[in-house]
Order: structure tokens, then sequence, then C-alpha cells
């Protein structure tokens, strides 16, 4: 049954004051004063279409629900792909025309308290149920309005479970253990969508139960299977453009909490001078998520970072090297599986630099070898190899 969207507007500004998630009795009066009747299962299921229109995704909100989506890219009115962990399919499903889907996005900008209009026609916020939401509108976007949703993973991966899915070789889990128990500072690398994310989940769950870990994110998708976990999230400015609370502000604040582990969901900004200046301070064990294309690109955009955050090239490269020992680097292949594809080390070079050497390799799924900085690797978390 297809909801009229004039009437799903008329009912959804009659309902908004009286209750965010409307009842049936409710929709049920809404639609008699519209004229509209209904028996007692047409009202409980434009109930439902209408609860989806008014508080969730509308359309989507059955997409962002299903087990194992991660992305919903909407393009176009009739242009939405969805990413169920095998890459990106389009869908046949039709969001109306491009009025309907600008008023979708500006609906689920609203409902994070954010703006987006002509005057800012970009948002990015997180969603009450923590989907990531992206959007823009013409003219940024000349073929139409554009959303980008990102779901949060519902489970935490144990590494067993990432074992069994061929995101870690075998072979490679008593480096991953070690590298966590012997408290190495380690930053996860790789591209959008490798799995980031789910895997430094998975190594914080590995660390000792009598740590105090202190999670900074932007928006909150880390949940290790600890039980001192104290969490710190990123508030962006409201609608008057104030108010905003950023990473950097927030790993100041979490270096005062007596962390034994600090974890910065992911580095992408000025957060970067403290989290360096943390690792070179006695806050061991110290870890957080970059894009990288590889593991060896490390050093450079740790530099860009940090000269876009006041730092000079040398101090980087110098804080870096004293306080940073480990890279894992993710991949996806053409076949869509995400998987640890190297675990290196930071090392010094000459004219005061650092460059990232390979320790361990796996080259295909389940397959694994040592490379270059294995011995160097195995001096520092020996006691830790299980």
């Amino acid at each position: 049954m297809r909801v009229d969207p004039e009437l799903v507007e008329r009912i959804r500004t009659s309902l908004t004051a009286a209750s965010a998630a409307p009842t049936a009795s409710q929709v049920a009066a809404a639609l008699r004063a519209e004229g509209a009747v209904l028996g007692d299962a047409g009202v409980l299921d434009v109930t439902k279409r209408l609860r989806a229109e008014i508080t969730g995704a509308g359309p989507l909100e059955g997409l962002l629900r299903e087990p194992g989506v991660t992305d919903v890219l909407v393009n176009g009115p009739a242009d939405v792909w969805v990413d169920r962990g095998n890459g990106l399919e389009q869908i046949p499903l039709r969001l109306g025309d491009e009025h309907d889907v600008r008023r979708l996005a500006q609906r689920l900008a609203a409902s994070a308290n954010r703006r987006l209009d002509d005057g800012m026609p970009f948002v990015d916020a997180r969603l009450a149920d923590g989907v990531r939401l992206h959007a823009v509108l013409p003219p940024i976007s000349p073929q139409g309005t554009i959303i980008c949703l990102r779901v949060p993973a519902g489970h935490v991966f144990s590494m067993d479970e990432l074992i069994g899915s061929g995101s870690v070789a075998p072979d490679l889990a008593p480096w991953l253990q070690a590298i966590v128990r012997s408290r190495l500072a380690f930053l996860v690398t790789g591209g959008t969508g490798t799995g980031k994310t789910t895997v430094l989940g998975a190594l914080l769950s590995l660390a000792d139960p009598t740590e105090r870990v202190v999670l900074v994110e932007d928006s909150g998708e880390l949940r290790p299977s600890l039980p001192h976990v104290v969490r710190l999230e990123a508030r962006p400015h409201n609608v008057e453009g104030a108010g905003r609370v950023g990473l950097d502000e927030l790993v100041r604040q979490a270096l005062r909490m007596r962390p034994d582990r600090l974890v910065v969901g992911e580095v992408r900004g000025r957060e970067v001078v403290d989290l360096l200046s943390a690792l070179n301070t006695g806050h061991e064990g110290g870890c957080g998520t970059l894009h990288a294309n590889s593991a060896a690109d490390l050093p450079a955009r740790l530099e860009a970072l940090g000269v876009a955050a006041g730092l000079d090239r040398d101090a980087v490269h110098a804080q870096v090297a004293a306080g940073l020992a480990a890279v894992i680097h993710l991949v996806r292949d053409r076949s869509g599986c995400r998987r640890i594809a190297e675990i290196a080390v930071v090392e010094r070079a000459g004219g005061g630099s650092v460059v990232v050497v390979p320790a361990v390799r796996s080259l295909a799924p389940g397959e694994f070898t040592e490379a270059a900085a294995a011995g160097r690797l195995r001096s520092w978390i020996a006691p830790a190899m299980t």
C-alpha cells in the first residue's frame, strides 16, 4: 500500500507536537481528520509506514535494519545502492522524486539537530540510532540530493570470528594479540570500508581486562568487550553554528581521566598533535585508526596532518619515531574480502624522518609470511607471544 506523500506530510505536521513516534490511535485520528478511513489492518500498516516516514529513514529504513548492511547510498530518486559486505550493488527502489529525496535528507539532518538548506548545503552528522549521515544538496551536487548512510556494526567481532571470516590469517593472530598485550602503540590503517573500526574493536577486546580504556570518537562505533571503558564523543556545532567540541579537545580531556589506554577512533585532524604528545609522555598502548592507502604511506599522512595542525615536519617525524611502534594495515580485495594485509614497524631513517618497514605480510587470504622487520617486532613482543 503506497502512502500518499502529501497525506504523510499533513499527518506528520499534525502529529509533530503530539509524539515523536506516533501510535496507531493517533494515526487513526489524524487519518479521520483528513477524511481517510481505513480498517484496523490498514491503520496498522499506515502507522508502521508513517513511523518510518516521520521518525526513521522513510523508505530506506528497511535497508538500514537489514542484517549485514554497512552502507546505503542515494544518488537520486531511482539510484539507490547498498553494501551488504560484498561491495556495492544497485537495488530497484524508487524514492519518489528529487523533492522527496531532498525532504528526506533535510528531515534526517533535523533529527540530528543539524541544518541542511541552501545556505548550508551539506551535513555530516550522527543519527540517534548511531547511523552516520552525510548529505549534499544542489547546487553543490548538480545531479540532485545525495545521501550517504553508514550503519554502525551491531556486533562486536572477536578475533576468532575475524579468523573464521578470512579477515585475519590464523598465524597472524598471535602477533596481534602480543602487540596489544605488550602495550605497543599502534595504528590500524586502510582505505574507506576496509574494516578498520571492526578490527580495532576486536584488538581492544584482547587487552588486559583490568585496564581503564578511554575512547575518543567522532561518533561512538567502538564497543570493545572490556569491563572498564569510558567514552568521549565529539559534538558538532548546532544550527546556530556554536557548541562544537572537537576530537583535539576531547583527547586533551581524556589525558586527565587516568587512562591506561587512550584510543582515538579515527585520527584525521588536529587531534594528531595531542595523540602524538600523549604517546610520548608515558601513555603506553595508545591506538586508533587512520586512512592510508598503504602502511608505507603512514609517515606522509601523519606529516600532512601534523603540519596542518601547526607542527613542523621534523617535530612530526621525531614524535612518530619516539611514540608509535606498529602499524596494522587492512585492504579490501576485488572479491570484497576485508583482511589484514600487513603488520609493520616504525623505524627512523636518514635525515630525521621515519619509515614503515613490513614485519609480517598476508599476501592472500589465509597466507602469511615474515618480512624484513619481523625480528625487531618479535623482540618487542616475545614475552607476550603465545
